[in-house]
C-alpha cells in the first residue's frame, strides 16, 4: 500500500469511527429522559492492517454507573417509596463528547482532503 492509500485509508477509518461515536453520543442525548436508560459507551481500538493504524471503536458497553434515583410518587413506574430509576446519562458529559468527536471528523477530513490534493498534484506532475 502506497503512503497516500495508507494515509486515506486511516482518516478515513477515523471519519467512520468518529461518526459511529456521534451516533452513540446523539442516542443517549435523545434517551436522557428516558427511565432506566444507560448510556452507551465504545472504545476506541487501533486496527492494524498492512502495517496501518487504522482506527475503528470497539463493542458497545452500557454505562454501568448508578442510575439516578427520581422521588415522584405520581410516576407509573414509582415504587411504594414514590421513587423510580431514571437515567444515568449526564447531557454535559455528552454535548462535551459530540464536540470533540466533531472536531476529530473534520481534522480526519482534513487530512483525508491534504492527502487526495497531494496524490492529485502527484499525477499532475507526472503528466509533464
Amino acid at each position: 500500500m502506497t503512503d497516500f492509500q495508507t494515509s486515506l485509508a486511516i482518516s478515513s477509518s477515523g471519519m467512520q469511527a468518529q461518526s459511529h461515536r456521534l451516533r452513540l453520543v446523539s442516542e443517549n442525548i435523545a434517551n436522557a429522559d428516558t427511565p432506566g436508560y444507560r448510556g452507551k459507551t465504545a472504545p476506541f481500538e487501533t486496527a492494524l492492517r498492512d502495517a496501518a493504524g487504522e482506527v475503528r471503536l470497539g463493542d458497545v458497553r452500557l454505562d454501568q454507573t448508578d442510575l439516578e434515583r427520581i422521588y415522584d410518587p405520581a410516576h407509573p413506574l414509582a415504587d411504594d417509596s414514590g421513587h423510580y430509576d431514571g437515567s444515568n446519562v449526564d447531557l454535559m458529559i455528552q454535548i462535551a463528547d459530540a464536540r470533540e468527536a466533531q472536531r476529530s471528523y473534520e481534522a480526519n477530513l482534513k487530512m483525508f482532503d491534504q492527502a487526495r490534493q497531494m496524490s492529485s498534484s502527484l499525477m499532475e506532475l507526472l503528466r509533464r
